[in-house]
């Protein structure tokens, strides 16, 4: 198992990060794919089609989001925690995917750069 650890910065309030990544309609706008998403703990969420999918675990309004992602049948949880600041000029990002499967990991990784936090950028900055 592998982790992740990235920092993004975007031009936009943490509250607009936040709710782009956890209101469904929004969700859909900038992946261009349906979401089921709430922002409760304990319910189930999926993005792009399935492709991303798992439990919510908690949330902080504006401030955190924490996912458990399934992968097969994984022994330990791969854990997302995603942790919003806001700062002069945007919103700083820190992400920590933890329990990565190895033979993912690379796929994982730029995913995360460029499908996940690149789009979100990309749909927040235009």
């Amino acid at each position: 198992m592998k982790e992740i650890r990235r920092v993004f910065h975007i031009k936009a309030k943490p509250d607009e990060i936040y709710n782009a990544l956890t209101n469904p309609l929004s969700i859909e706008l900038w992946t261009g794919y349906s979401a089921v998403m709430e922002t409760k703990a304990g319910t189930e969420f999926s993005i792009w089609e399935g492709d991303i999918h798992g439990k919510n675990v908690e949330f902080i309004v504006n401030k955190k989001i924490i996912q458990e992602w399934y992968f097969g049948n994984q022994k330990n949880p791969s854990i997302v925690t995603i942790e919003l600041f806001g700062m002069k000029g945007g919103t700083k990002i820190e992400l920590i995917h933890i329990n990565v499967p190895d033979e993912a990991f690379n796929n994982i990784d730029y995913g995360w750069k460029e499908y996940y936090f690149g789009a979100l950028k990309r749909y927040l900055e235009k």
